[in-house]
This record gives structure tokens, C-alpha cells and sequence, in this order.
């Protein structure tokens, strides 16, 4: 005898589909890599910034954090060790265990939502290029279309690679790399990097 559904099992059958649709979120850290930013306040600053992404991202699938430095992410993610061979090869790894539609986004996107997160998602192949034209997102909905092209000029060799569609999406675009960008984020940035701006004001 075949399964036999309870009243209201087609509902349960289509929210069960709708869950294994929801994508999940690879998102590598490394902590010594903002070197512009101010030396007393950049390691706090990485970690808060992690925190912030990482609570948006929690919120629209299951989170893989790929890092060299696991006692700093915050619960409820899953980790991945760095391999230690730069930024795609990391993104490669965390890649490994994901079955179906991944969102890869940089852990220096202290603006993002959950939202903005889901506007990628639904964009299919898509990028989020930042203004100096390397990559701050992806959307993979096949993860094997993912190939470590990170560095300057990434985007334009993303989408030669493969037809990414570039999707403009502010929360994404706006990546922290130096003192100036926070000061230009300031009103956009999330919990965690306002309240530690505010401790140091």
C-alpha cells in the first residue's frame, strides 16, 4: 500500500518543496583581510560585520561559513575549514556539500537583509558586482557553475565564464573595505558594526 497523505498533505508536500527550494548561503571569512581598515578597530570590525551578514543569511536558508578562524562565527551555521589557497578555492570548498540553489556572499556586507538576499536568489545565475569591479555575491542555483575567478576585474570573468546576469541590488553593493566606507554606510549598516562603531565614536 502506498503512502497515504493526511488531510492537507498536498499543503504539507508543497511547503516541504518550497523549503528545499530555499538556498543556501556560503559565506567565506578571514579576519586579517581588511587592511585598510583603521588597525585598532579591525579585527572587531571583521567579526561584526561576519555577525551582521550571518544574521540576515540566517533568516533565508542554512548558512556555511568557510574560515581559517571558527571561534569567532556565530552560532547556528555550519563551518567549513579554509583550505588556505585564497578566496575561490575557499568558496570551492564550502561549495563541495551544497546540493542545489547556494548564494555565495562576502563577509564584509554589513548593509545586507534578508531581502536583498532573496532578490539574488530569485534573480537565477546572477552577480552582484561591487564598484571596483570585483564580486561581492552570487547565485548559483547549480553550485557546479561556480569557478574560482575571484580579484580584480572578477565580474567581467564571471560572466565570460558563464551568463550571469548583474543585478543591482544597494545592500549587496555596498562592501566595507576601508574607514570611508563606513562613514558613507553609517545609516545602512547592521546591529552588530553600528554598536561597535558606537562604543568607539
Amino acid at each position: 500500500m502506498g503512502n497515504v497523505w493526511p488531510r492537507g498533505g498536498h499543503l504539507i508536500e508543497r511547503r516541504l518543496s518550497t523549503l528545499r527550494r530555499v538556498p543556501a548561503i556560503v559565506i567565506p571569512y578571514r579576519g586579517d583581510a581588511k587592511s585598510r581598515l583603521s588597525p585598532s578597530l579591525r579585527a572587531a570590525l571583521a567579526v561584526a560585520m561576519l555577525g551582521d551578514v550571518v544574521e540576515a543569511a540566517l533568516v533565508v536558508g542554512r548558512v556555511v561559513v568557510v574560515t581559517d578562524d571558527a571561534a569567532v562565527v556565530p552560532a547556528g551555521v555550519a563551518i567549513v575549514p579554509d583550505p588556505g589557497a585564497g578566496l575561490g578555492a575557499a568558496v570551492a570548498a564550502a561549495l563541495a556539500g551544497v546540493e542545489g540553489h547556494a548564494l555565495v556572499v562576502n563577509a564584509d556586507l554589513p548593509a545586507v537583509t534578508p531581502d536583498a538576499l532573496r532578490q539574488l536568489a530569485a534573480a537565477g545565475l546572477a552577480l552582484v558586482e561591487a564598484p571596483d569591479g570585483t564580486t561581492n555575491a552570487l547565485s548559483l542555483p547549480d553550485p557546479s557553475s561556480f569557478a574560482p575567478l575571484y580579484g580584480p576585474g572578477s565580474a567581467d570573468r564571471f560572466r565570460a565564464h558563464a551568463q550571469f546576469a548583474t543585478v543591482s541590488i544597494a545592500e549587496l553593493e555596498a562592501d566595507v573595505d576601508s574607514d570611508a566606507d563606513l562613514e558613507r554606510l553609517t545609516a545602512q549598516l547592521g546591529p552588530r558594526t553600528r554598536a561597535l562603531l558606537a562604543v568607539h565614536a
